[in-house]
């Protein structure tokens, strides 16, 4: 007999647990820290064992946690595998399914896709987001855009744009920074999602590379997603350190505006990959193709203000 299982809840758990956290969990699942707080809890009750050790920033399974999380991974893990392909075989052909992170798709991608379909109206695009933190696997994409410094060992790897980093704000944000010092004013915007190690491109990165020191004082807000971060900038809850693709688009319109003119090149950059084995289809060639040329006709970056 197979038990009427809580399955939402034990998709959350596998998350967590190897994620070693609520927060990143929560962005895979796309669903809030809270409800995957009490899609544990619900879990434990459910089991009547404590699966789980909370900490300040990092969780762990205990023994009978880990075993089924395990468990978990393996089962759903194999279901996922078996619908994948089942979906393969129904996709229709005039269907380009692209993997990328949410802010990426939301600021950069979402905005060119009218481009393409007045391009290309015999082809459709389908956008699947991620967090860009499990491998490429190619089973329900055609073509993924990761972010990183390209070491993405057994796939097609093409470099697709570079970054610049530079602080941006509301074009009425009071007082405007006119200086480093400036930022003490201010709460500077994070994204507590950067997990590059060293080559995250944060606050601190930027200053090192441009020779400055950070005010002592300075306020932090901390956002789960990158387009989180540009549209809180926006609204001019604070000063957000600016990815150019990301913000290209808000400086362009004035929503944005470049308050200083340190600038330093990001250590990420974003990436194309497919498959190793994958054949160059048409539809996916005309994507390729497509996106390149979006990347080739960026519009130059507006001057700093100061």
């Amino acid at each position: 007999m197979i038990l009427n299982l809580p399955y939402s809840a034990l998709r959350a758990f596998e998350a967590v647990v190897r994620h070693s956290g609520f927060s990143p969990a929560a962005d895979e699942l796309g669903i809030s820290q809270s409800a995957v707080s009490q899609h544990v809890r619900a879990l434990e009750e459910w089991t009547g064992r404590e699966l789980l050790v909370r900490g300040a920033r990092q969780s762990a399974p205990t023994r009978d946690g880990e075993q089924l999380a395990r468990a978990i991974a393996e089962g759903l893990g194999g279901i996922s595998d078996v619908c994948n392909r089942l979906r393969e075989r129904t996709r229709s052909d005039r269907t380009i399914v692209i993997s990328c992170l949410p802010g990426f798709a939301f600021n950069w991608l979402f905005p060119r896709l009218l481009h393409f379909d007045l391009a290309h109206p015999d082809l459709s695009i389908s956008i699947a987001t991620d967090t860009g933190q499990q491998p490429f696997s190619g089973a329900s994409a055609d073509v993924g855009i990761r972010y990183g410094v390209g070491d993405f060992s057994g796939l097609q790897v093409d470099l697709l744009m570079t970054e610049r980093l530079f602080p941006v704000c509301a074009p009425d944000l009071s007082p405007r920074p006119e200086s480093i010092e400036d930022l003490a004013q201010h709460t500077l915007l994070v994204d507590e999602n950067l997990h590059h190690g060293k080559f995250s491109p944060t606050w601190e990165f930027w200053a090192r590379q441009c020779g400055v020191a950070l005010p002592d004082t300075v306020r932090t807000r901390q956002l789960g997603q990158s387009n989180m971060v540009v549209q809180a900038a926006i609204e001019g809850l604070g000063v957000a350190l600016g990815r150019e693709p990301l913000v290209i688009d808000a400086l362009s319109a004035g929503r944005l505006i470049r308050p200083l003119p340190h600038m330093t090149d990001s250590p990420l950059s974003y990436w194309l990959v497919r498959r190793p084995d994958a054949k160059p289809g048409r539809k996916v060639e005309e994507f390729l193709n497509w996106i390149k040329s979006e990347t080739a006709a960026l519009p130059d970056l507006p001057a700093a203000m100061g």
